[in-house]
């Protein structure tokens, strides 16, 4: 797609962070652009700033969780512009486990709605855009994963994004095998100044955790908020929203599927496939020294 000039792009999850900063991107790049989220205020914001600098914008209030939502905004992306081009599964939540430890128990209303979010999202996206690009064959999808999609991790998170970048990479196959001309990108950032970790703001009240059975653990609370600190710093010191926009427009015009921000975590991703071409069991693996490291 290497003329973008007066198509249409959706975003998800596009009132902040990488979603806004896609949604900046591709109207500078003279598209249409529908603006996704479930957060109405700034959502509204978000159009408010692109109408104003002369884009053709809209917004649509979208639960990704809730097909009937997605439905929804196809209906309100064509009825305002015609043919979508560019559908960018953005929408994500980090979850209440993103910085949490734990001996082994799992929140399972935290699972579910992460699930329903980054992974389900997806797949909505998928089920209602995916045949309405392939009737008219110019389009591109970019979901977007994480490098937690390639990393070890017992959470939640880390399950929604290794099945994100899973099925994505599954329907680059597909679609290459049929001859079709839609494209399709994987988005997978590392760190990023966006406000994932702080995604509970937006969690609904039946996933809110279960109250603890027995008494908290001293030690375990303080590692956990100590894992918590640390995804915050680096997150504030990651890679600006605005360059990862950048990123994922040349991967669109290039065709490309990987969309990597940080090639250092890609480079530490080596011993893990070398452990599994050697069928050694995996190394010795720490989030915070391992991460801490790209930057």
């Amino acid at each position: 797609m290497q003329n973008l000039d007066g198509k249409t792009a959706v975003i998800t999850g596009a009132a902040s962070g990488i979603g806004r900063a896609m949604a900046n991107r591709f109207a500078t790049a003279g598209m249409k652009v529908v603006l996704a989220d479930v957060e109405e205020p700034v959502l509204d914001e978000a159009v408010a700033q692109l109408q104003a600098g002369g884009a053709d914008a809209i917004g649509v209030v979208t639960d990704v969780s809730d097909l009937s939502s997605v439905e929804a905004l196809l209906a309100a992306a064509t009825g305002a512009f015609g043919n979508v081009n560019i559908l960018c599964n953005n929408a994500g939540v980090g979850g209440g486990t993103l910085g949490s430890a734990s001996r082994g128990a799992l929140d399972l209303p935290d699972w579910k709605w992460v699930l329903e979010v980054n992974l389900w999202g997806v797949i909505h996206g998928h089920h209602v855009f995916l045949p309405h690009l392939l009737e008219h064959g110019d389009g591109h999808i970019v979901n977007t994963a994480s490098m937690a999609g390639h990393l070890p991790g017992h959470g939640a998170y880390t399950a929604s994004k290794w099945a994100v970048t899973g099925i994505t990479e599954g329907l680059f196959h597909q679609l290459r095998g049929s001859g079709s001309t839609v494209g399709v990108s994987c988005l997978c950032p590392g760190w990023v100044n966006t406000q994932i970790a702080e995604s509970t703001r937006n969690r609904p009240e039946w996933a809110a955790p279960h109250p603890l059975t027995e008494e908290p653990d001293d030690d375990l609370a303080a590692e956990a908020e100590a894992r918590f600190a640390f995804i915050r710093d680096q997150l504030a010191a990651g890679m600006a929203p605005e360059d990862v926009a950048n990123l994922v427009h040349d991967a669109v015009v290039e065709n490309s599927f990987w969309v990597f921000t940080d090639p250092t975590i890609v480079a530490a991703l080596k011993e893990r496939f070398d452990a599994i071409l050697e069928r050694r069991n995996p190394s010795d693996f720490d989030f915070a020294e391992a991460l801490s490291q790209t930057n």
